[in-house]
């Protein structure tokens, strides 16, 4: 590869102008349309950027991903700078993104009551032998955007880190937490640490304007809210 056009190279670019860089940066939705095409052919040709090239693709249909999509392997190696592999690169990933929006997209469940929460964990925990505890993300309208697993312990007890239930929170994008954990035991009392353990979370939530909003301790057929009970 000459010096020339190795230039044009994504890994050459100022660390500003690179697409990836970019998405880990700033997320996805912040890229264009030929950035998100640069990322996938990697590189440009011996006159022109990967993202150059992605945008004279793009114009070639009028800026429309549809038509894009129907273009075959042949039709895009037309381009100079695309090679097979990077036609398959394209196609295969217009593919997905087809496929993706041919899916069903699940609707999040709302919480708006304990018992709603309930009715998540109670089929994760409620009939275990040993304690678990797990933790639901919620956005700023309540509902959930992912739920997890945060320890595993043995009969009485689990131990929890709090670093690990904001970092993910963070990562989600979560702005309020139920956490909850069972009671192999059956009982519904909560204990000491359970007590501690709440209190932590939510001080350190405050501290990151993440709202703990609830726990609930979880047997088979039952639940205690923190919340409910005015202890939170």
């Amino acid at each position: 590869m000459s010096e020339l056009n190795s230039s044009f190279s994504i890994k050459k670019w100022n660390e500003n102008d690179r697409p990836r860089e970019k998405l880990i940066a700033k997320g996805k939705n912040t890229l264009t349309d030929a950035e998100l095409i640069a990322i996938l052919i990697g590189s440009g040709n011996r006159d022109e950027s990967a993202v150059a090239l992605s945008k004279r693709i793009l114009a070639s249909v009028d800026h429309k991903i549809n038509a894009l999509g129907k273009l075959s392997v042949k039709q895009l190696m037309n381009f100079k700078g695309i090679g097979e592999a990077k036609a398959i690169t394209i196609v295969a990933g217009l593919e997905l993104g087809r496929r993706r929006g041919d899916e069903d997209i699940p609707v999040a469940p709302k919480i708006t009551s304990s018992k709603d929460a309930f009715r998540l964990f109670q089929p994760i925990i409620g009939d275990l032998e040993h304690e678990e505890f797990w933790v639901l993300f919620l956005n700023n309208a309540n509902k959930v955007i992912q739920k997890k697993q945060i320890s595993v312990g043995g009969k009485t007890g689990t131990l929890v880190d709090a670093r690990i239930v904001f970092k993910s929170a963070l990562e989600y994008g979560a702005t309020g937490i139920i956490i909850g954990h069972n009671h192999p035991s059956g009982s519904l009392r909560p204990s000491e640490s359970d007590k501690n353990l709440t209190s932590k979370l939510k001080q350190a939530g405050m501290s990151l304007d993440i709202h703990v909003l609830d726990h609930l301790i979880i047997t088979e057929k039952s639940y205690f809210s923190f919340a409910d009970e005015s202890i939170l």
